[in-house]
């Protein structure tokens, strides 16, 4: 769903800074996160599909970003948002380390079945995070690793330390839906959660109508925006959690305001994910205190944009990637 009013390519470009931030861990297989910022009329605007995505996906993200810089956001329902902490794939005597840095902890989504790992891993994982904290809520994501044998394996031993849900545990929404059938059948009391097949999907309310997800995770900019995002949890029908897709402080701000939105809230929200960022661009990052954060607007900051500018050559492959998608974009709302 492409914006209502797309600005000029020069426009775009008149208002685009390019950054590449470092991580604290690593996440999704890389240690700095790129994205491209735009400041429009009404605000700051990211645009930060991870390179692997095609322009026809990517378009979805620019009209989330034009949405958030231009439109600006519905109105708020609620100020103040629960979130999760977040623990990658890292090893079992990282994870005390890593969780001191989001402060109160009511819900942790914990990654699992990482490329060259084992399922012994995901337990120790899990184990620690469970030690530590006793009565929070904790679900894992397996970003749809897993095969149906091997994620009903998995979530069959995982599910002793009180799993909340799991989130994608395999790739297709027929793999969920047995997934989902096998665990009840044996009487495993773990939820089943749609991500990747919501966002990546061209129909993304596929998935509700194949029952294949008790809940589905929804994340603002794979979506094509807020106002896009709350129609599809609408259609749904199904409780929503709302997550980040490693945004900046700017792309947490989109996902603060799907949150705030949402008539129902019954989940902690991935939202979290700043604090997994060694560097952000603003001074007062959205990161959570005592479990929430709360709903505020964010400005860049004209220095830690130069500080962390990325090199010149990466620079020019965001801004090729622009020009392709919004070209996307306006021959598709052309009359």
């Amino acid at each position: 769903m492409p914006p209502a009013a797309l600005p000029s390519l020069d426009e775009l470009l008149a208002s685009a800074y390019v950054v590449s931030l470092p991580m604290r861990v690593k996440f999704r297989g890389i240690m700095e996160r790129e994205a491209l910022l735009l400041r429009g009329p009404a605000g700051w605007g990211e645009f930060c599909p991870f390179p692997e995505y095609g322009d026809a996906e990517a378009s979805r993200w620019l009209a989330a970003a034009v949405e958030a810089g231009w439109d600006g956001f519905p109105a708020p329902l609620r100020s103040t948002i629960p979130v999760n902490a977040t623990v990658p794939a890292i090893s079992a005597d990282r994870v005390p380390e890593l969780l001191a840095r989001f402060g109160r902890v009511d819900a942790v989504k914990v990654k699992v079945a990482e490329r060259g790992q084992t399922l012994d891993d995901d337990a120790a994982r899990l184990d620690a995070v469970r030690s530590l904290l006793p009565r929070a809520a904790i679900r894992v994501d397996a970003n749809g690793a897993w095969d149906v044998p091997a994620a009903v394996q998995a979530l069959t031993r995982l599910a002793a330390v009180g799993l909340e849900y799991a989130e994608q545990p395999v790739p297709t929404i027929e793999g969920l839906a047995e997934v989902r059938s096998l665990l009840r059948a044996a009487g495993i009391p773990v939820l089943i959660a749609a991500d990747e097949s919501v966002r990546k999907e061209s129909d993304p309310l596929r998935v509700a109508r194949a029952g294949a997800a008790d809940l589905i995770v929804v994340k603002v900019a794979p979506l094509g925006g807020v106002r896009r995002a709350l129609d599809i949890v609408a259609q749904a029908g199904l409780p929503a959690v709302v997550s980040s897709a490693l945004d900046t402080s700017v792309g947490i701000r989109a996902g603060l305001a799907l949150a705030a939105s949402l008539p129902e809230l019954p989940y902690a929200c991935g939202l979290g994910t700043v604090s997994l960022f060694a560097s952000d661009v603003t001074t007062d990052p959205l990161v959570a205190d005592d479990g929430a954060i709360r709903l505020r607007d964010v400005s860049a900051d004209a220095g830690l944009l130069e500080r962390y500018a990325a090199p010149a050559e990466r620079r020019d492959w965001w801004l090729a990637r622009l020009r392709r998608v919004h070209a996307l974009v306006a021959a598709s709302i052309a009359p």
